[in-house]
């Protein structure tokens, strides 16, 4: 089996890029994830609307911490935490699906220029496709797939186990629940260009 979380050699790293920001995504790579957080916090205004999708990327970084609770951006997230699912899931869904400003991660980025994003309940991906004002991804090189087909497979291969121990450990699941990708978003280009960013980072950062 192909090991999955080594980042990707220098010369694949910088034909990505020029792949993304030739299919309309504002691509850069960064040193390290420190370089990534910083440039983030760069990119989304002082008091904006923002919301960070569940990510262990974004976690890792600190992110999640600063954008949530610095008390300097208007948090979509802890909003939503503070809203009764029983009685507002349509306020939570609405309110969800087009933040100004969406952080989050990606599940594999390939040489030609594409991005996978597998999900369980297919919350984030209406903000990522079509709805968030500025979508920012920050993908370690590990990331980086040949094509498609590839990067399917490290979603099978790899991210499957890895994410259902996060969310057993998270959401306390039982020891045999397993999940599965049942809605995959495969973005080939971004025809509003600049909306959607993303950062590389040079080193193995989230799965």
């Amino acid at each position: 089996m192909k090991a999955w979380n080594v980042k990707a050699q220098k010369d694949v790293v910088a034909k990505t890029v020029q792949a993304l920001n030739a299919n309309g995504f504002e691509a850069r790579l960064v040193a390290s994830a420190e370089e990534a957080k910083k440039a983030v916090l760069e990119m989304v205004p002082a008091g904006a609307e923002v919301l960070t999708m569940t990510s262990i990327t974004v976690d890792a970084m600190g992110l999640g911490k600063e954008l949530n609770g610095s008390g300097r951006f208007d948090s979509v997230r802890t909003t939503l935490t503070k809203m009764d699912p029983k009685t507002q899931v349509r306020e939570q869904r609405k309110l969800g699906a087009a933040p100004d400003v969406t952080v989050g991660s990606a599940h594999a980025v390939t040489e030609t220029g594409s991005v996978i994003i597998a999900s369980l309940t297919g919350s984030q991906l209406p903000a990522y496709a079509y709805a968030g004002g500025t979508v920012i991804w920050v993908v370690g090189t590990q990331k980086i797939v040949k094509n498609v087909e590839e990067g399917l497979k490290r979603i099978d291969e790899y991210l499957i186990d890895k994410e259902s121990e996060r969310a057993r450990a998270a959401y306390g699941l039982p020891a045999e629940f397993r999940t599965f990708p049942s809605k995959v978003l495969i973005v080939n280009k971004e025809i509003q260009p600049g909306r959607i960013k993303i950062i590389l980072v040079d080193e193995v950062v989230g799965h």
